[in-house]
């Protein structure tokens, strides 16, 4: 085992491992010692492994040196899979290096196992690895799980096919890239082997997947390699179909959860063999290990899909970022809004600016309209039963003629909030306290929290017994406008069944945001409902999402086509939709945090466990100067999980420049907590997107 910041014996929490016994405390030397006869013999050469073992304990987080066996000298290469024997049990680990000698003054323990030999961790990756764990005050061993997939030891012993040797052409055509300023010297100096970084906002319209593929065979041209992260396999099937038509057959692969274990293995393989020179997929395949990476794309980077789940939740616009600065690799991340994560990468002098000239976005660009939330109804009986305002339903009538006409609600289910009919006061569960939701128009309330049925609710206020909807969802909406539009087909598109795509037939679309199928020939129209509800969450990035989500939407309208928005139109995000100008919003925005102190302009950590172990943590963490720590307050916890333990959260906010340290200290505090044996555990997380 290897010493790490002044010796083993300065670590807490080492004395539970068993070791060989000790030789007498000197200088480093050549491991082995003495051997019995019959004893297995290290390797002639390099006989010291490192390996990363697969341990989640922060006070372990390092690598521990290893004898190799003689017998397994040229199957233990860097970077392939091994067994080793760690606080008395077999565990997996990687060896990372091989080494003369070792700086451990004990004996050392010999390799079990060699379990693979296919070096499946690359210097590249080790270090990678490395660096997103330390910026997100996480472990080794956890973004290791992320960054590797799982062996499939068949897959792994099948034939390895001669890879086909295809030219590139010696020139790509600018193509769409031609709409934006600098698009074409972007693209040149991709081709030309440079590494120029653009937050990109796109054109509306479906060009976007053409323009991606355009820069990857660029980049290939220049003889390196690329990936792109896109949010969900829905997109991960347009650039994949885009890239195909730009490169053909063999020289890149996508990678999706849907592909099952097995295939998804048999690609990443063709990727590390360098057999495939471009990767498109999901937020996994920001790890994929593309040998001469030249560019890295990371599409809709405002998507809470890319944020990771599992700790220590890297979020890939970081780890691209440091994958670009690591590789010298060109960098473009877009999308059709812009978030103020990437303005504040561009204010950094980190990436350029690249869009289209006004005149451009003009001649693309839907008109969009505002319609107040207290707005006057159509006269039309139909019209009031859809909750339309005139100028919407006009809107949907004219545009039904000629194509389909896409409705957006932000929330799935029939009714899914209800309220007294009387009263108006919230109708909750009487178990649980949960609030109380309608599945359908002819089925009794049930609580969303507990399941429970209350066909006999009554107002515990007023004691009426009849309730009213307080937030319409996608299915509720979809039946009245069935009524509205008699002989209209009406499709729903949403968590439970999102629609791949729409003909060019007349036809109302109801869907949740992030699941409206595009159009054939794009929809004649859009209406964007109940903005009050994206806008009114209690969320710091309420107003850049709903953006998000508007403009993703009604970029899948034909150009001058009419989106309706049901919102009050003084507010930022609504003037911002109807000049489609998604980039001074969000410096507006980022200027706006910056005066308050919130990310992207400062350094957030959120600390989530119980009182005491958040107590403990924060009496642990050697926090930089000006580090400033916000709470504790309560976790809301749901009232039927009476059995869950009472939680709180904290925040640690620190100027930009202290985000290391921050992160160092709260990793440093954990790995004391860990070697303590701390029972209660804290889950902390490094720039979240959700601060309450």
């Amino acid at each position: 085992m290897t010493k790490d910041g002044g010796g083993t014996d300065l670590i807490p929490g080492l004395d539970d491992l068993p070791r060989a016994p000790a030789d007498k405390p000197g200088k480093a030397k050549k491991p082995g010692g003495s051997r019995k006869k019959g004893a297995r013999r290290p390797a002639a050469e390099l006989p010291v492994a490192r390996i990363a073992v697969d341990m989640s304990l922060p006070h372990l987080d390092r690598p521990f040196d290893y004898l190799v066996p003689a017998e397994m000298d040229a199957k233990a290469v860097p970077g392939c899979r091994v067994r080793v024997r760690f606080a008395g049990q077999l565990v997996d680990g990687f060896l990372l290096e091989r080494a003369a000698e070792s700086g451990h003054d004990g004996k050392l323990l010999f390799l079990e196992r060699v379990t693979s030999s296919e070096p499946v961790l690359t210097p590249e990756i080790a270090a990678l690895v490395r660096e997103v764990a330390d910026r997100y005050a996480g472990t080794f061993a956890d973004v290791l799980r992320l960054a590797v997939p799982p062996r499939h030891a068949r897959v792994e012993a099948e034939p390895v096919a001669e890879a086909e040797t295809r030219e590139m052409p010696g020139t790509v055509d600018a193509g769409v890239w031609r709409d934006y300023q600098a698009g074409s010297s972007f693209l040149s100096a991709l081709a030309d082997g440079r590494a120029p970084r653009a937050v990109w906002t796109a054109l509306p319209g479906p060009d976007w997947t053409s323009a991606i593929a355009r820069a990857v065979a660029a980049t290939l041209n220049g003889g390196r390699g690329a990936i792109v992260v896109v949010a969900d396999g829905r997109d991960v099937a347009r650039v994949d179909t885009a890239l195909k038509a730009e490169l053909g057959e063999g020289l890149h692969v996508a990678l999706t959860a849907e592909l099952g274990p097995a295939e998804r293995y048999r690609r990443w393989l063709t990727v590390l063999r360098g057999k495939a020179k471009a990767v498109v997929g999901t937020r996994a395949a920001m790890f994929a290990p593309v040998t001469d990476l030249g560019l890295v794309v990371l599409w809709d980077d405002g998507d809470d899909v890319h944020a990771e789940p599992h700790a220590p939740y890297p979020h890939p616009r970081d780890v691209l970022a440091l994958r670009a600065h690591r590789a010298a690799a060109g960098a473009l991340i877009g999308g059709f809004t812009r978030t103020t994560d990437a303005t504040q990468l561009v204010e950094s002098g980190w990436a350029h600016t690249l869009s289209a000239v006004r005149d451009q976005v003009r001649a693309e660009m839907p008109r969009v309209r505002y319609v107040g939330e207290d707005a006057q109804l159509a006269r039309d009986a139909a019209a009031r039963t859809a909750r339309l305002p005139n100028v919407a339903f006009e809107a949907a009538r004219r545009a039904l003629e000629d194509g389909p006409v896409l409705v957006q609600v932000p929330r799935r289910g029939y009714v899914p909030g209800i309220a007294c009919g009387r009263c108006r006061t919230p109708a909750r569960c009487e178990a649980c306290q949960g609030p109380l939701s309608l599945a359908s128009s002819h089925a009794a309330p049930y609580c969303r929290w507990c399941g429970r049925i209350a066909g006999d609710w009554h107002c515990p206020e007023c004691g009426f017994f009849q309730v009213r909807a307080v937030v319409v969802g996608a299915k509720r909406t979809a039946e009245e406008l069935g009524r509205a539009f008699p002989g209209v087909p009406v499709r729903t598109s949403g968590r439970d069944a999102i629609l791949e795509q729409i003909g060019p037939e007349r036809a109302l679309v109801v869907s949740t945001p992030g699941a409206e199928p595009p159009a054939e020939e794009g929809y004649r129209a859009a209406l964007l409902l109940d903005g009050w509800v994206l806008l009114g969450r209690p969320d710091l990035r309420a107003g850049e999402e709903t953006l998000r989500r508007w403009m993703n939407a009604a970029s899948l309208v034909r150009p001058h086509g009419p989106v309706i928005v049901a919102a009050e139109g003084a507010l930022p995000a609504v003037q911002a939709l109807v000049r489609w100008d998604p980039v001074t919003y969000a410096e507006r925005e980022l200027a706006e945090r910056r005066e308050a102190g919130f990310p992207p302009a400062a350094r957030m950590a959120s600390l989530t466990g119980t009182p005491a172990a958040i107590r403990e943590l924060l009496a642990d963490a050697r926090l930089p100067d000006g580090a400033e720590v916000l709470g504790p307050v309560p976790v809301p916890t749901p009232a039927a999980q009476t059995d869950v333990q009472e939680k709180e959260r904290a925040l640690v906010r620190v100027p930009r420049s202290a985000g290391a340290a921050m992160a160092r200290a709260l990793k440093e505090a954990q790995g004391v907590r860990s070697a303590r044996k701390a029972t209660e555990t804290v889950r902390v997380q490094i720039d979240p997107l959700e601060l309450i």
